[in-house]
């Protein structure tokens, strides 16, 4: 091609551009204000079904940009809060329509608008009939001539949600709205600040006209946050009532702060941090039921099935199975003993954050472990009414045996009332009784049941009420911190030798049974006997639970073979003190009847000698013999 015939090119391209530039401008002398004002209300009208109500000016530029604004618009009722408000409502038109001399939107954009969504008591939004005439506008075989524009854009946006019990504010709405103008499609995406929070968020409708009218449509939802991060992708409809089936997963860092974030008070203790959540999900009539469940929460990794309701109070249903449960974390805000680790806790008991929801829910663990305990298979049942929990122990082989039984606490006025039945089976005593009530003294293997209920407005007022009975029976085990029978030996070879420490040493048993009836705190013993292979014990007494101390008396007999013909040695003896530290003391009166050289002495107190005998017999106690020659009264001054 010559250069003549790229001149040629060019001067016709260009005269197509005067062309078309010079229709434009003689469009903007054609098309008044009133014209685009009127032709952008029809088909905004046509569109949502609302009649929008201009209160501001507007304008009408045509070139550049080809658009048509408008100042402070109402859509909706303008009589009560409007369903949305802008500050400014701008169309853009289309170019080739332009040129006709007619006006299509290309899009529309609303600066700053408040959208306001109602629902009265029935549910019933007053978004309703919006819907309701775009529905009509989207029918297969409605006149979509008045429908040309194709998305809408809200800049700088505040949505708020009002059901009459709550009220909800978006803020900072950035969204863009493919409108179905042609396609069967419904997106919108974009961000939005809700609670302080930013968060990126996308709808997808599969059949917009399908969902409108209540029809099983596809729907796929996604949210994205610091807080939390949520992904649905299912189907919906509203015919008869809201239903939504698929596939939901959530992720947060921390469930406790997501949690708050979404109004719920904070939790106590410990936990609650990373979180995970898969689950099929099917939502009808208020309830939603999610089966296929595959939950992680601070490394716990359970499987099962959940159901959440909301019809007369909030409840939670569900059945999971975990391998391995650590739950160390989560008790870290119950704690029995105050932080000397002397004395029971004396903060006061509250629910006031267990009595928004109820809770049914059934666990099953491979492991547990609690705090420095390792508790193997475990059946838990737990639940929650009004603030009033329950824990039923199926199952669990804890402490090398089994315990089964439950924990029942009621909330009160004031406080709480417990109630609880436990039965351990051939459970390790020591490490059972060490993390039940602190105590390190009994080895072996054993059966512990008991039954006590108590209330008060902290746990330690509840131990000065606790009422009930306990037994504990044990075979083949030892006690430790006593070794009577060395004790006893030396004791009966000589009577004032002193025994040293009390504190050490352990006394083996063959069997070994306990039987204390509580009341009001005191547990007072009924039956309390220890028989080993070389010493026998029988106690009596009482323990108070309040202060962690005991006070009993009792006697310590050496067991004699069959060739023995002496009478076995019997000593009684007092054991006081706290119950994880306890003092082991022989009765004196005792040790002093049976030593020889103290008989003496012994009489001389009663009045059975004179000071001559009391001198005689603290020599003999103690060795000491007077010089030849010096008087019964001492040397002469």
């Amino acid at each position: 091609m010559t250069t003549i015939g790229f001149k040629r090119i060019g001067l016709a391209f260009a005269a197509l551009v005067v062309v078309g530039l010079g229709a434009i401008a003689v469009s903007s002398f054609l098309i008044s204000t009133e014209v685009a004002r009127d032709a952008v209300k029809a088909q905004i009208r046509a569109a949502t079904g609302l009649d929008p109500a201009i209160r501001g000016e507007v304008r009408v530029s045509i070139f550049p940009p080809d658009t048509v604004s408008f100042r402070d618009v109402v859509l909706g009722d303008d009589r009560g809060t409007p369903a949305l408000a802008a500050e400014s409502l701008t169309a853009h038109l289309r170019l080739l329509p332009l040129l006709a001399g007619h006006i299509e939107i290309a899009d529309i954009s609303l600066e700053r608008p408040r959208i306001a969504i109602k629902f009265d008591p029935t549910g019933r939004s007053n978004w309703a009939p919006l819907l309701h005439a775009l529905a009509g506008t989207l029918e297969p075989d409605a006149d979509r001539s008045l429908l040309s524009f194709s998305e809408i854009h809200i800049k700088d946006g505040t949505i708020i949600v009002n059901s009459g019990d709550a009220e909800e504010t978006v803020n900072q709405v950035d969204l863009s709205v493919a409108w179905p103008a042609i396609a069967k499609t419904f997106a919108a995406t974009g961000q939005f600040v809700w609670r302080d929070q930013p968060l990126e968020a996308s709808l997808a409708i599969g059949d917009f006209y399908a969902a409108l009218i209540g029809n099983q449509a596809g729907m796929k939802v996604r949210i994205s946050g610091a807080p939390i991060k949520i992904a649905f992708d299912g189907v919906m409809s509203n015919r008869p009532s809201l239903k939504i089936d698929g596939t939901l997963a959530a992720d947060a860092a921390s469930l406790r702060d997501a949690l708050q974030w979404m109004g719920m008070k904070p939790l106590p203790g410990g936990g609650f941090g990373r979180f995970t959540l898969k689950a099929q999900t099917n939502v009808a009539g208020g309830t939603v039921a999610m089966s296929g469940v595959d939950i992680a929460l601070d490394g716990n990794v359970a499987e099962g099935v959940l159901t959440f309701s909301n019809d007369d109070r909030r409840m939670l249903k569900g059945t999971l199975a975990v391998e391995g449960l650590n739950l160390t974390p989560y008790v870290s805000a119950f704690h029995l003993m105050a932080s000397n680790a002397r004395e029971w806790n004396p903060r006061p008991i509250t629910f006031k954050d267990l009595a928004a929801v109820d809770l049914d829910l059934r666990m099953s663990a491979a492991n547990v472990t609690l705090g420095s305990s390792r508790i193997g298979r475990t059946a838990i049942a737990a639940t929650l009414r009004s603030g009033d929990l329950t824990l039923a122990i199926g199952e669990s082989q804890a402490f090398g045996g089994l315990v089964t039984g439950s924990v029942a606490i009621s909330k009160l006025d004031e406080g709480a009332e417990l109630k609880s039945q436990m039965q351990f089976s051939n459970v390790d005593l020591e490490q059972c009784l060490r993390d039940l009530i602190g105590i390190r003294r009994i080895e072996g293997k054993g059966d512990l049941n008991f039954l006590v209920e108590g209330a008060g407005t902290s746990i330690n007022a509840l131990t000065h009420t606790l009422n009930g009975t306990a037994t504990l029976t044990a075979l083949d085990g030892a006690l430790t911190g006593f070794d009577v029978e060395q004790l006893l030996r030396r004791l009966e070879r000589r009577p004032l030798s002193g025994a040293g420490d009390f504190r050490s040493g352990r006394t083996p048993y063959d069997r070994l049974n306990i039987a204390l009836k509580l009341e009001r705190g005191i547990a007072t013993t009924e039956d309390v006997r220890i028989e080993g292979p070389a010493v026998r014990l029988v106690l009596g007494g009482s323990a108070s639970i309040p202060n962690r101390d005991i006070d009993l008396t009792g006697s310590a007999q050496l067991v004699t073979s069959g060739n023995d013909q002496g009478g076995a040695f019997e000593l009684p003896f007092v054991v006081q003190g706290p119950w994880d530290d306890p003092v082991m003391l022989p009765d004196t009166q005792s040790l002093l009847s049976r030593s020889g050289a103290a008989a003496p002495l012994l009489n001389a107190v009663r009045g059975r000698g004179g000071v001559d005998a009391v001198r005689g017999a603290l020599e003999r106690l103690t060795g000491s013999q007077r010089a030849p020659g010096v008087p019964a009264g001492g040397p002469s001054q």
